[in-house]
């Protein structure tokens, strides 16, 4: 039976960060994806923004990883060439009820250690974007987007350049505790079984991570919660410049449909938030443009309802269900060797190296 020192379960954006992270020449280290190819699961279905640490209570792991996240992303994005860009962005507020939360949200950011924020007026938002609508906003400098794709292929080509091997097309099936090791079963898309066993596992395995903490003693369980985008066509490019945020749900479901832009300056609408059954179901509704247009309408006022049509959905690995407060990151050893990640959801693009430096140090 084949033998590996370190065995990663999941291929997006976090599980590449680690391998790139943690292997060496002298470790053999496996990562495994279920997928036909690295990214190909929710790293690949996000709005590519990378957030500053704002919205997370203080003392989480969410926030400490986020802002350590986002100083190692850019500066890794301009010392490798990875297309990015700091755009910034602006939380409105558009009714006098959330002006108190915008405050609420400058205060928390700056307790996170977030420090490239500034609340500012309604005529200074007309000033940075004439074609929003606040009465105030808060002002994050430090946001920006960036090619999730070509930030997984950095991170896969150093794994690789470490020795580290992928293997794509291929479903854990189970996975024992032995003396010193694990004993990983698992399936390719042809039907065909193997076994080897692994000093160590890292459990990144996103949407399917409780199941696999669960295969050794766990007891996770995980809720999808789907984030739907519309496209938006039609209007003047150019026509805002910055990432522009509604105040968000006081239960960190979700950050509220807001309007991004890709590197390639197209906007988009989303996500929104909406727990769904166990399975991964990517459609869109068409009736998502109505309500996208009724919700980010209120301060996107050049928006008209022919400007906005269906157009992807990611799913969300939450470990926090629809009645529930806020849920942390789980990153930890639940048993000796098997170093489990569950619930990453956003802001773990973000968060994913200083994620992977967290995980390193476990070991």
């Amino acid at each position: 039976m084949e033998k590996v020192d370190i065995t990663i379960i999941g291929a997006g954006v976090v599980g590449l960060a680690i391998a790139a992270e943690i292997a060496r020449p002298d470790l053999s280290v496996f990562i495994l994806e279920k997928n036909q190819a690295h990214g190909g699961g929710i790293s690949s279905r996000n709005s590519e923004v990378i957030h500053s640490g704002i919205y997370y209570p203080p003392d989480s792991i969410k926030a400490s990883l986020c802002v350590e996240g986002n100083r190692i992303l850019y500066t890794i994005a301009k010392k490798n060439h990875i297309p990015h860009r700091k755009t910034g962005k602006l939380i409105v507020a558009v009714s006098s009820e959330e002006d108190d939360d915008i405050e609420r949200l400058y205060s928390n950011g700056r307790a996170n250690g977030v420090t490239a924020l500034e609340l500012i007026t309604g005529k200074q938002v007309a000033d940075m974007e004439p074609n929003a609508a606040a009465r105030a906003a808060l002002y994050s400098s430090d946001t920006g987007i960036i090619s999730v794709h070509d930030l997984m292929n950095y991170f896969l080509a150093c794994a690789q350049n470490k020795k580290a091997q992928i293997v794509c097309n291929t479903n854990v099936t189970g996975m024992e505790k032995e003396a010193g090791h694990y004993r990983i079963y698992s399936q390719n898309t042809q039907g065909e079984s193997f076994e080897f066993s692994s000093a160590v596992v890292i459990n990144a395995a996103g949407l399917e991570s409780d199941t696999i903490a669960n295969m050794t003693g766990g007891n996770y369980q995980l809720h999808y919660c789907k984030g739907d985008y519309c496209s938006v066509s039609g209007v003047k490019p150019g026509i805002v410049q910055r990432l522009i945020y509604p105040v968000p749900a006081r239960k960190h479901t979700g950050l509220g449909v807001h309007l991004t832009m890709d590197l390639n300056g197209r906007y988009k609408l989303g996500p929104d938030t909406t727990y769904i059954d166990r399975k991964e179901d990517y459609r869109v509704s068409p009736e998502k443009a109505e309500l996208f247009f009724q919700s980010a309408g209120k301060f996107l006022p050049f928006l008209k309802k022919e400007n906005i049509h269906p157009d992807m959905a990611g799913i969300r690995p939450k470990l926090q269900g629809p009645d529930d407060d806020f849920h942390d990151f789980v990153i930890r050893e639940d048993a000796p060797g098997f170093i489990n990640l569950v619930g990453i959801e956003s802001p773990g693009m973000t968060a994913s190296p200083a994620i992977a430096r967290y995980v390193r140090k476990m070991l």
